[in-house]
């Protein structure tokens, strides 16, 4: 069997580096080689973005580094979806996030997005202000299994709460975790409001989700 290692690591210093043109062409010569797109996926472009959270979480870069790494993966999750398709190879899950009701911020949604997708679950991102009738819509209409709330101001914190009871009126609580994040929400405020997760920054929130595909 050969060895594509050296594929993958370029792959994952690319990303890391943020060079969205170059990591397509790299990853199209892997492909070329003979990789299996699930091992481009796995060892070049998640392990790389597991990386750039990973220093996101110790203050090592900031969030103009990991946008830009965010839009490198992007492009060549695009370049490499065909062939993971041909390949059958699926998303580990689905999630859904939002910012709630009444929060018109999406910077912290969006980090939390996209290093979730690095860690190849399929997001559904029902953008900002968004009510609970919606996120019970999407629920049902999906498989996915956690629902991501972000609230960044104190006045709209409540509004978590909110989508909780409502999950728990419609009988779909107990079909999905939820998880909270936000500046003003705090882990005794998640316990408070019946939340499944409480995580202070991107980085531990894709950890976290990840973990509830196991």
């Amino acid at each position: 069997m050969s060895d594509y290692s050296a594929n993958f690591n370029e792959i994952s210093g690319l990303l890391q580096r943020g060079k969205a043109k170059d990591i397509v062409t790299a990853v199209q010569n892997a492909l070329t080689a003979g990789a299996p797109p699930a091992d481009i996926l796995e060892k070049g472009l998640i392990a790389g973005m597991s990386i750039i959270g990973g220093k996101f979480k110790r203050g090592e870069v900031f969030v103009p580094e990991v946008l830009i790494a965010a839009r490198a993966m992007n492009n060549a999750s695009a370049a490499l979806k065909p062939y993971l398709a041909e390949a059958g190879v699926k998303p580990v899950g689905t999630a859904i996030i939002c910012t709630v009701k009444g929060d018109l911020h999406d910077i912290g949604k969006n980090l939390v997005k996209m290093m979730i997708e690095g860690r190849g679950i399929e997001v559904v991102d029902l953008g900002v202000d968004c009510g609970s009738d919606k996120i019970i819509d999407a629920v049902k209409n999906t498989d996915a299994r956690v629902v991501c709330l972000s609230a960044l101001l104190t006045t709209t914190m409540m509004a978590q709460k909110d989508v909780i009871e409502a999950l728990k009126a419609a009988g779909l609580r107990d079909r999905v975790k939820v998880m909270v994040g936000g500046a003003p929400v705090t882990q005794s405020f998640a316990d408070e409001i019946g939340a499944d997760a409480f995580t202070p920054d991107a980085a531990s929130a894709a950890e976290v989700c990840r973990s509830f595909y196991a």
